[in-house]
């Protein structure tokens, strides 16, 4: 892989009503790249609709780039932080990129494949299966992926491995975004799809597909605690605007403890931002994916090392090139 050189706010009433305190000194303008529209992502979304991004001096520029994109993005100076997967972070690092983990916002794998349930049916497979059955059916198999290089790809390479099969010749990939994946599964032009919550609970709860593997639902415990939103910049940003730093850590910090403590007022943000997609089904994913935020939202050595190790299950990383410490590339000193 080549690493390149390359919402409105709620109302200031709402805020104060959470306890918030005024808004820090003059603001700061950032540039924040998200990989996907998912709901992995939740703690930007929060910290924008819920004001924490004003309450810290910030005006927040988020720009969707699919997969590596976004951390191509941060290294080529185009956008100052992402929240990608500690994979993907890791894995640029790797390839001789400097970035900065200033902390973690998500410690458990969110990646899920689903399988359409026809394909499942004649495969003679159901959700109670033996997870190492059930990933047998994948080969010659169409999945649809978001980024090729994404935590997502890396999800389906890593269990076709695992089913003992080769991830490049045994099993088709088709990119696309997580919107479009149900509507593609559905027409029958892929099999099934990798991405992140809600849409997995999209196809399940309306009933078009059956759960092939769910890392929040702990089918991949080897890989907890698992570094799986990073926030990251380039050192330098840190080292020659540090108040850029302290304020993206305060702001993402608070959004991930009110998704923490206050998970319902969460929900009701975000059923703003994801207003296409059924209540229903937005209620059994949160259920999910609320849980999984961190306590403290400090990177940690064992789960960036989890991180890397799925790189290496599944094939994106090879272990001449892996990182013997991960300890240079984060700071806690942030996220207090």
């Amino acid at each position: 892989m080549r690493w390149s050189r390359l919402a409105a706010v709620t109302s200031f009433a709402a805020v104060a009503a959470a306890g918030f305190s005024a808004v820090d000194a003059a603001d700061i303008n950032v540039v924040l790249a998200i990989p996907a529209p998912t709901m992995t992502f939740s703690a930007h979304y929060i910290a924008q609709d819920a004001g924490f991004y004003a309450k810290h001096g910030l005006k927040v520029e988020a720009r969707n780039l699919s997969g590596v994109a976004s951390t191509n993005a941060v290294i080529a100076g185009s956008a100052d932080f992402s929240v990608g997967t500690g994979t993907t972070f890791l894995r640029a690092i790797a390839n001789g990129q400097k970035l900065l983990s200033i902390g973690t916002l998500v410690n458990k794998p969110m990646v899920e494949l689903v399988l359409r349930k026809d394909v499942a049916a004649a495969a003679g497979i159901t959700d109670k299966t033996p997870l190492d059955e059930r990933i047998k059916v994948l080969k010659g198999k169409t999945i649809a992926i978001q980024g090729v290089g994404s935590i997502i790809h890396a999800m389906q390479r890593l269990v076709s491995r695992r089913a003992g099969l080769d991830p490049d010749k045994d099993v088709r990939i088709a990119p696309m975004s997580p919107p479009a994946m149900l509507p593609a599964m559905k027409s029958k032009q892929v099999d099934g799809f990798a991405t992140s919550l809600p849409y997995t609970t999209q196809a399940i709860v309306k009933g078009e597909a059956v759960m092939l593997v769910s890392g929040p639902r702990g089918d991949l415990p080897e890989f907890i605690p698992f570094d799986y939103v990073v926030l990251f910049t380039r050192p330098e940003v840190c080292a020659n605007e540090a108040a850029k730093c302290e304020r993206m850590a305060r702001a993402s910090k608070a959004a991930t403890d009110f998704i923490v403590h206050k998970p319902d007022e969460a929900l009701a943000i975000l059923k703003k931002r994801f207003n296409k997609i059924d209540p229903q089904v937005l209620d059994a994913a949160w259920a999910v994916v609320s849980k999984a935020h961190s306590m403290d939202s400090k990177s940690t050595v064992k789960g960036l090392e989890n991180s890397q190790r799925f790189s290496l299950d599944a094939g994106l990383l090879q272990a001449k090139d892996s990182l013997k410490d991960v300890r240079p590339w984060f700071t806690d000193k942030y996220m207090n």
